[in-house]
This record gives C-alpha cells, structure tokens and sequence, in this order.
C-alpha cells in the first residue's frame, strides 16, 4: 500500500484528489494539509511515500516545502500539483528535489499515471511542457530524457493498439476502460511524442522498436 499525503489550499481541488485517490487500492490517504507549514509537519509525522503537493500556498510555497523536506525524507516522491504552465517553475521544481510537475487541468487517469512514474523512481513531466523543456533546460535528467521512455506502461499498450488500427472504443473495450480514458490516454500520448496523426504514430513507433 502507496501512503500519500495531500497539501492544497483548496478544499475543492483536495476533495477531488481524495476522490481519485480512494478509487485506487493501491493508494492509502494518510492526510491532508491546508499550508507549506502544515505539510512540513505532517510529512515529519506520517512520513508518507507520496506528497502531492500544491505550487501555490498562501504561507509557504510548494517548492520551498520541497527543498526544506527532501532532505529529512530522500526517499519521499513529491508530485507538484499546479496551474502554472512555467518551465522555470518547473526546472526549479526539479531542482529542489521534486520527482514530478502536473498540471491542474491534467486528467483523471494522468494524475495516477504520474504518481505510478514517480514510485518506479522515473521524472514525470506534464506532457504538454516536456517537449520544449527536453529542448531547453540544462538539468542532465531531463536532458537525457528519452520521450518514448515517458511513456507509462498503459500508454505503450494503447499506443500499440491503435499502430494496430484499434479505433477508441475497440481499445476501451479490449483493455476495459472508458473511451473518455482512452481519449485521455491519445491525447497525453500525442503531447509527450509530439505527434498528432496516427500515421505520425505509426512511423514513430516502428522507428523505436516498439512494434515488430
């Protein structure tokens, strides 16, 4: 069992994360904090595995959390939760310890995607900024950043599938789930490759071995 904590200054977007969060038996919620003091302090007392935690709080901002927790708690996995589509926001975020950087707007089946990347111990990028930071930034784990290797597992599967013609709702109903996730799926696929076509797709994936 995953413990993770909350921090976010909006009970609204915390209830959402809740929410998400109960629906997966991996996942244990372990609490939730309203401030940066606040989740300094419960981190220090649960010692979670996964803190997702807000950029913005009106005491003590996200990567300042970050870079005061990670290190007392190395081994801790923080997903930055934001609205902020800023890549020197991003690059600090990185920089001060954070394992990953979502987007508010990110869809359901992504925040859990992103969550699942971070525990394997890979960097998750949001995928609509990956491409211009894989160009741009300095940090050396980004830079060696492969964008098929962003891929999470289900995305590799449905990537193949639709390589193989799969319409969206032959792909929900083989690999059972909705088309609305399947769609989710396409489009965080299509922003972290860059390619929006299938025959885009197609071409890609059989000049990175990922069909035969």
């Amino acid at each position: 069992m995953t413990r993770v904590l909350i921090a976010d200054d909006h009970a609204i977007v915390r209830a959402g994360l809740r929410a998400l969060l109960l629906e997966e038996a991996q996942f244990d919620l372990i609490g939730e904090a309203v401030g940066g003091y606040e989740a300094i302090d419960l981190v220090e007392k649960t010692n979670p595995d996964v803190m997702i935690l807000d950029l913005s709080m009106p005491d003590l901002d996200g990567i300042s959390v970050t870079r005061k927790i990670k290190p007392q708690f190395p081994d801790l996995k923080i997903l930055i939760l934001t609205l902020h589509e800023d890549e020197a926001l991003l690059k600090e975020a990185i920089r001060a310890g954070a394992a990953g950087y979502i987007l508010k707007r990110a869809a359901e089946a992504e925040l859990i995607s992103a969550i699942r990347v971070i525990l394997r111990g890979d960097l998750y990028i949001d995928p609509s900024m990956v491409r211009g930071l894989l160009e741009e930034t300095p940090n050396p784990r980004i830079d060696q950043m492969d964008p098929t290797e962003s891929l999470t597992p289900r995305e590799t599967e449905i990537l193949r599938l639709i390589v193989e013609g799969y319409t969206n709702r032959q792909i929900g109903q083989e690999l059972n789930i909705s088309i609305r996730t399947v769609e989710g799926h396409r489009a965080n696929i299509s922003g972290k490759l860059g390619l929006h076509s299938r025959v885009e797709l197609v071409r890609y994936a059989r000049q990175n071995g990922l069909i035969e």
